[in-house]
């Protein structure tokens, strides 16, 4: 089992259109398909009942500027406490963080790293800001039942393989987000996009999985980062979620995982994009700034201070660190280590150019 860490900082071109959804198998009618009343009333009663059951009672909504409304719901009524093993259960309190937790940073993000809380606004205590589903999300994507989870032919097996991808369809814009996924069996029948499903229990009131990334680096300008940290609890077997300065956003039960009942096998950090090649040529969509990584500060992506906790719950510097690019001249990759920013990548470039057709 992977435990893969990726910050999505790609631009992500959304489908200009979407397709009706066929009322039994779940797959979108062909373009020219003549529809009837009764269908189409159907579609939208099947699309209706799933918007019910995602989106749980508000007790506030803010509006955010990107055209995004968070919903502040109880947090005993989230989505993860429609799970058979979590019903009638509240989250959990904070575990010890990983000990030798040190903050070195550029210019980190502060509290406002979220586009929907620009307007000032927040959610109260006792309850999480979740993302509201709406009609337009679920007619992006392919069908309801995939709505939410990622594509079966993007799965991958091993550290070397090429299917592992973001999907596009997901919120219809192009802000960098900030999203989970989880899944125990390779994306075939299990898991989903941040509160999509039952599974991940979120904690925070300040956060939500799935919002608009703000403040943002720009080229040669000034550069931002975010802190990401996902460990297991030795003590009861979670795995938790922190983002930000500190922040604790939820985590994803024991109960959910197989090998990750024990332990990581291997972690992961990176960029992703989604590379149809419907035209024949490779797609122009950028992975970070959509410049290489041998352009350094201010101008590439990069991930640094790169640390794995170890069994007694202790933060160390990375070993026998592997570096892969799937297409070097599309997208590339470069390592460092200096003291003050540890083990550390830049990565990223323009996707197709004069040597990636």
């Amino acid at each position: 089992m992977l435990l893969v860490l990726f910050l999505l900082v790609s631009f992500l071109s959304p489908p200009t259109f979407s397709l009706p959804l066929e009322p039994d198998s779940g797959h979108p009618f062909p373009a020219n398909q003549t529809f009837r009343p009764g269908q189409e009333l159907h579609n939208l009663k099947r699309v209706k009942a799933y918007l019910e059951k995602v989106n749980k009672p508000a007790v506030k909504t803010i509006q955010s500027p990107d055209g995004d409304v968070i919903d502040c719901v109880l947090a005993y009524l989230q989505p993860a406490f429609d799970h058979p093993e979590l019903k009638g259960q509240k989250p959990l309190d904070p575990p010890e963080r990983p000990k030798g937790l040190e903050t070195k940073t550029t210019e980190t993000v502060g509290e406002s790293f979220q586009l929907w809380t620009d307007s000032g606004e927040s959610c109260p205590e006792g309850t999480i800001p979740v993302r509201r589903t709406t009609e337009k999300d679920i007619l992006r994507a392919s069908s309801i039942r995939r709505f939410g989870r990622k594509p079966r032919r993007n799965v991958r097996r091993d550290s070397t393989g090429s299917g592992h991808e973001v999907s596009p369809e997901l919120y219809g814009d192009n802000y960098p987000r900030f999203f989970t996924y989880w899944t125990t069996d390779a994306y075939q029948a299990t898991g989903c996009y941040n509160l999509l499903c039952s599974g991940f229990v979120q904690t925070n009131n300040k956060i939500a999985i799935g919002a608009a990334i703000s403040p943002r680096s720009s080229y040669n300008g000034r550069q931002f980062d975010i802190g990401i940290m996902v460990w297991k609890d030795p003590k009861h077997g979670h795995w938790w979620l922190e983002f930000g300065s500190g922040l604790l956003v939820g985590y994803w039960p024991a109960f959910l995982f197989s090998h990750l009942r024990s332990h990581a096998s291997m972690l992961q950090f990176g960029g992703e994009i989604v590379n149809s090649r419907s035209s024949g040529f490779h797609t122009s969509t950028q992975m970070g700034s959509g410049h290489f990584a041998g352009e350094g500060f201010g101008k590439a992506s990069y991930f640094r201070n790169l640390q794995s906790v170890d069994w007694d719950n202790n933060l160390l510097p990375l070993t026998n660190l592997h570096l892969l690019a799937d297409h070097s001249t599309c997208y590339d990759v470069r390592q460092g280590r200096n003291n003050v920013w540890g083990t550390y990548f830049y990565y990223g470039g323009p996707g197709r150019n004069v040597r990636c057709p």
